[in-house]
């Protein structure tokens, strides 16, 4: 099924780095729903560029090396998007953790607010969540609200429906996990609308889970990134949202 009308068009996004065991699977279930596909091959040496070269002609492969990291994929699939027309983009991870019949609901809450971007909430109490991965996420919303204003239950969901005209900064995210993050961040200082709907999640059991991050590591990047996005909030994201609201009330 194709998705678009006279004024959108929609494709799907899915980043990968070495899911050379579930990203076939992945594109057919989500080819069930949307036919308009950008495949992202963030320098896997798995084997996945293979899979993906074995499958329907009609999807888009950015491929690259070396592996950059997902926010660097993230960017490239947009501006392949951009490239080839599309008004609007999923994302979906290609880790199998996502259901792609959960697309509908993002499309239909697109029809309902066709400039917003839209988050796919996962219940953090599912069963096999990881206990880290819940911690990380709170700690995230905890961040985002800080600097935002805004309530979000999920700032980590790699599930989304992005307004291509409406995401900012594009030059400024960072090349790793934490890009989702600033993604929505840029947005919300700029007065794009963040909406949400729920969304299923599957966690494999522990011994068949794929993860690429880093705790440490990462959980550093992603501390130093939200201690400069308050800085930045103090001094540019709250004094834009001031001015907004004094302009909504006089204008």
């Amino acid at each position: 099924m194709s998705v678009g009308s006279k004024d959108r068009r929609l494709c799907v996004i899915i980043p990968t780095y070495n899911n050379v065991q579930t990203i076939g699977q992945v594109v057919q279930d989500v080819m069930s729903y949307c036919d308009q596909l950008i495949v992202v091959d963030d320098g896997c040496t798995d084997g996945t560029l293979n899979v993906l070269q074995s499958l329907s002609e009609s999807i888009h492969i950015v491929s690259y090396q070396p592996n950059r990291g997902k926010g660097h994929a993230l960017v490239a699939g947009f501006k392949k998007a951009k490239e080839l027309g599309y008004t609007h983009a999923i994302t979906i991870d290609a880790d199998g953790q996502h259901f792609a019949d959960d697309i509908p609901q993002l499309i239909a809450e697109m029809e309902r607010c066709p400039q917003a971007i839209i988050v796919g909430c996962r219940n953090l109490t599912e069963k096999n969540m990881p206990r880290q991965n819940t911690f990380a996420n709170r700690f995230s919303n905890f961040w985002f609200r800080l600097q935002t204003g805004i309530n979000l239950s999920d700032t980590q969901s790699g599930y989304r429906l992005y307004t291509l005209s409406s995401l900012r900064g594009l030059s400024l995210i960072t090349s790793r996990y934490e890009a989702e993050l600033e993604l929505l961040v840029f947005a919300a200082w700029a007065g794009v609308q963040i909406c949400s709907v729920p969304v299923k999640v599957y966690y494999p059991p522990v011994e068949e889970r794929v993860s690429h991050f880093r705790p440490v590591y990462d959980f550093v990047r992603i501390s130093i990134l939200n201690t400069i996005l308050c800085v930045a909030a103090l001094v540019y994201g709250y004094p834009r949202r001031l001015a907004r609201s004094i302009k909504k009330l006089f204008g």
